[in-house]
């Protein structure tokens, strides 16, 4: 069942990386999944994007695996997306970045979006 857009910021060819985990879940979820990684083609099957500038929407959720110093400059790449709600996944939050992005309008949400959709990261092992 189609749940929904996600676009997956930080998404990992490293299946022991929370980014490719993330693909994983979502892509078990039933979501189109849009990862975003300026170094990889593909990730677990699915086109990868170089950058948001190559994402158009509509957007349900971004959700973010970047540290806090790489996401504050690219916070107004997200909000070009209109995505519903933002997660901001441990690791990638900041009060700057948060306050921004409220500013900006993104619904931002610090928590893990892979709990959110009902899953846990280690249901997904590294291989």
């Amino acid at each position: 069942m189609q749940q929904g857009t996600v676009v997956v910021l930080g998404a990992s060819t490293d299946r022991n990386k929370y980014g490719n985990k993330s693909v994983r879940a979502y892509l078990k979820r039933g979501w189109t999944v849009y990862p975003v990684n300026p170094k990889a083609d593909e990730i677990e099957g699915v086109k990868a994007f170089k950058s948001l500038k190559e994402i158009t929407g509509p957007i349900d959720r971004v959700t973010v695996y970047l540290p806090p110093t790489v996401v504050i400059t690219l916070l107004d790449d997200i909000a070009s997306l209109h995505p519903q709600e933002t997660y901001f996944n441990p690791g990638s939050e900041s009060l700057e970045v948060m306050e921004k992005a409220a500013a900006l309008g993104l619904n931002p949400i610090a928590a893990c979006s892979i709990v959110d959709i009902g899953m846990t990261p280690s249901q997904f092992p590294g291989q």
